[in-house]
């Protein structure tokens, strides 16, 4: 009996060597590469534009006293502008991205200016800007960063030219000036292929943001000689932009972290 079996057991294994020899090698194939995906750490740069409103909550006082000749009221007016920037961005957490960024704008955002007690009216415009700050925002989508940002910023307010109720130049004006502030916003940025655009690393972005400036005290002055009208204005400034940019990441091909 024994000997049956360690024959039937030669037999299976020359059988078993034969047929791995007749299969062969199999034949090697490379695995796929795999799909590229998004990625929000890294460079960026932007640039558009919008439209904008602007407070100036003011008062006139004596300027020689300080003492207040009116209530403080607040003025209004708008305008349009443009803007270029430049950032970085973090992604942490899956679905979170962190950054910080710098822009400034220019254009002509304009507040009214009134001088009751002379009867004369002017137009104080916002001629430039410039923010620094940080953002912090949730992926909504891998390709769709919402955010809020807030930081920095300071301002660039031109000549105020003073006319009378009829429109008449009356002479005076307010002088050109500089002011610091903050602000507060928020926004949207989404990947032009949201929109069924082949575009890799173009973004655009809309975003709302408020600025206030600190209040100063302007000296109401003659056009000739530049001498001091006798009142002047104190008033501070609150600006809401709302603007679209087209933004460009360096890097939006590169590795990152997978949904």
């Amino acid at each position: 009996m024994k000997k049956t079996l360690l024959a039937l057991a030669a037999i299976a294994a020359m059988t078993g060597s034969a047929s791995a020899a007749d299969l062969g090698a199999r034949p090697y194939v490379k695995a796929p590469m795999p799909a590229p995906v998004a990625n929000w750490t890294g460079f960026y740069i932007f640039g558009g534009g919008g439209g904008g409103l602007s407070n100036a909550d003011q008062s006139v006082v004596d300027t020689a006293t300080g003492t207040p000749l009116t209530i403080t009221q607040r003025q209004g007016g708008s305008g349009w502008f443009g803007t270029v920037g430049l950032g970085y961005d973090w992604q942490f957490s899956g679905t979170w991205v962190a950054g910080v960024f710098a822009d400034g704008q220019f254009g002509s955002i304009r507040a009214t200016i009134q001088d009751p007690i002379f009867g004369i009216t002017g137009s104080q415009k916002l001629e430039d800007s410039w923010a620094a700050g940080i953002r912090l925002g949730w992926l909504a989508a891998p390709n769709v960063l919402t955010y809020v940002n807030g930081g920095y910023s300071g301002a660039h307010f031109g000549q105020t030219n003073f006319t009378d109720l009829a429109g008449v130049p009356v002479g005076a004006h307010l002088n050109s000036y500089n002011r610091n502030g903050w602000f507060i916003g928020g926004g949207v940025e989404n990947s032009l292929n949201f929109f069924g655009i082949s575009s890799p690393g173009w973004f655009m972005k809309t975003e709302y943001r408020s600025a206030f400036y600190n209040a100063k005290t302007q000296d109401e002055l003659f056009d000739v000689s530049n001498a001091p009208v006798g009142n002047s204005i104190r008033a501070n400034s609150w600006n809401q932009t709302v603007s679209t940019s087209l933004v460009y990441r360096f890097n939006w091909t590169g590795a990152g972290v997978r949904y």
